[in-house]
């Protein structure tokens, strides 16, 4: 208050000058004086100490009333009576056909692609591995955690993918997110296509990097965010550049066009890391993955992973790729280093699994004829379009008119999801998505396709599928 005063003051008294010298003839001597005069006024407010206001001390009665009155922030939002879900349980293994509460159903709720879950091999193998090994590891691999069957079966993906390394993760969600970060950190760049999962998302989360979405499976967009990505930092020789992307997205079915990934990749001078966990045992002629079916050498491919939880019918993940890249995991993964090792009987049913995928390429025959027979017969649902690729065991649909409400969509596919179980005992899955998913695609209805399916069921889920979307859609309507 008092300095804005004295400016004021200060103002009038270069006006009155100003006005005398002009009068006197003296216009210029005025003009330096009064900027002499601010001069001195300035230094002087600055030499001043500015004054603290004092710190009056609260009297034992009035923190007490402000301790009365303070609410915590809760623990977790509220939950609304939407959120509450009760999922399916399953009484069986979940095979083609499984048990939910004593009733046999159809089941397209399970990525078992090859059919290999309950396989009798796989299970001999299993049951040989608990008798010699026990159940749990107990320890991380850094320590005493590392078993035979670990370094049997990274030495077999390896070499079956055609890469030089590849490590062991003992959970199949956490093989991207710790993956991610143990490669790319603060200050490096990250292009993602923004339908990946969550397991990816969280991972760009952990890393720190700046990330980048470009729009889903379109290469004009990638080629553009690529091209001003690399303009923007030219000179930033310390910065890595990385591209993400899944082989078959899980929330769309739609497969990666990973030749003109590389293509871009190599013009721009980034490195890619590819999510096969849907695409490994399904694509190209033996089951090798997104590589194969695009005839492009893995090594052309800086990192791939997966979850074995799918194709092999176990659990864990697998990272494949160029030399060093499993030494590096080994010290700074962290889903590797601080977790305990997958359980043996787990890794050497994996190699099993891989196994059984050699020696029977017709599982992936027999598979690719499965979708291609209920992609066909879902092609003309009423209400419902398909988005997947032709080849993608993941048959994803979604409504042909949103309602233009994310939770009024959500609420007709579970509709139709919980209808079909219901009347016809067919298994789906309507999309249920974290509110810390930032998945950006739309929801819909997965089905997903299993080599072990018999035509009948396939024909069953069909129709089940087009009499119920029918009904619940003109009842919307």
């Amino acid at each position: 208050m008092a300095l804005a005063m004295l400016n004021v003051a200060l103002e009038w008294v270069t006006m009155a000058l100003s006005a005398r010298a002009v009068v006197c003839g003296s216009y210029v001597g005025a003009n330096l004086f009064v900027e002499v005069l601010l001069l001195l006024v300035g230094l002087l407010l600055l030499s001043r100490k500015r004054s603290k206001p004092r710190k009056q001390k609260l009297r034992p009665k009035e923190v007490d009333e402000l301790c009365d009155q303070w609410v915590p922030e809760p623990l977790f939002p509220p939950i609304s009576k939407e959120m509450l879900y009760e999922p399916p349980v399953l009484d069986s293994a979940a095979g083609p056909h499984a048990i939910i509460n004593g009733r046999e159903i159809v089941n397209f709720a399970s990525a078992n692609y090859l059919g290999l879950i309950g396989h009798e091999k796989l299970l001999e193998n299993c049951t040989a591995a608990i008798e010699k090994y026990g159940v749990g590891s107990s320890s991380s691999r850094g320590f005493y955690g590392t078993f035979d069957v670990h370094l049997d079966f990274e030495a077999k993906i390896s070499k079956f993918l055609g890469t030089t390394d590849a490590i062991l993760y003992s959970y199949g969600l956490c093989t991207m997110f710790s993956s991610i970060p143990a490669f790319a950190r603060r200050g490096d760049i990250i292009v993602v296509d923004e339908g990946v999962h969550w397991g990816i998302q969280n991972g760009l989360c952990l890393s720190k990097s700046t990330v980048v979405y470009f729009k889903h499976n379109d290469m004009d967009s990638l080629r553009q965010t690529l091209e001003n990505v690399a303009k923007k930092h030219k000179r930033d020789k310390k910065m890595r550049r990385y591209i993400v992307v899944e082989a078959i997205y899980q929330n769309s079915g739609q497969i990666a066009p990973l030749d003109e990934i590389i293509r871009l990749k190599e013009k721009y001078s980034f490195r890619v890391l590819l999510d096969e966990s849907n695409s490994f045992g399904v694509l190209g002629r033996s089951g090798k993955g997104l590589t194969e079916y695009y005839g492009i050498q893995a090594e052309k491919v800086d990192i791939i992973a997966a979850a074995m939880g799918h194709a092999l019918a176990t659990e864990g993940g697998f990272c494949a790729g160029i030399a060093g890249t499993e030494i590096h995991q080994r010290l700074t993964g962290a889903g590797y280093a601080f977790s305990a090792s997958l359980p043996p009987y787990l890794a050497s049913g994996a190699t099993k699994a891989l196994e059984i995928l050699e020696q029977n390429p017709n599982l992936v025959t027999e598979l690719k004829n499965n979708i291609a027979l209920l992609g066909k017969e879902v092609s003309d649902i009423p209400g419902l379009i398909t988005t997947n690729n032709a080849e993608s065991p993941i048959i994803h649909l979604r409504l042909e008119k949103s309602t233009g409400s994310i939770e009024k969509d959500r609420r007709l596919l579970e509709d139709i999801a919980k209808r079909v179980l219901e009347e016809d005992g067919v298994l789906v899955v309507a999309s249920k998505r974290s509110t810390v998913d930032e998945c950006r695609l739309p929801l819909g209805i997965k089905l997903f396709v299993s080599a072990a399916h018999s035509e009948s069921d396939l024909r069953k889920a069909a129709e089940s599928l087009k009499r119920v979307a029918a009904s619940v859609l003109s009842d919307h309507n």
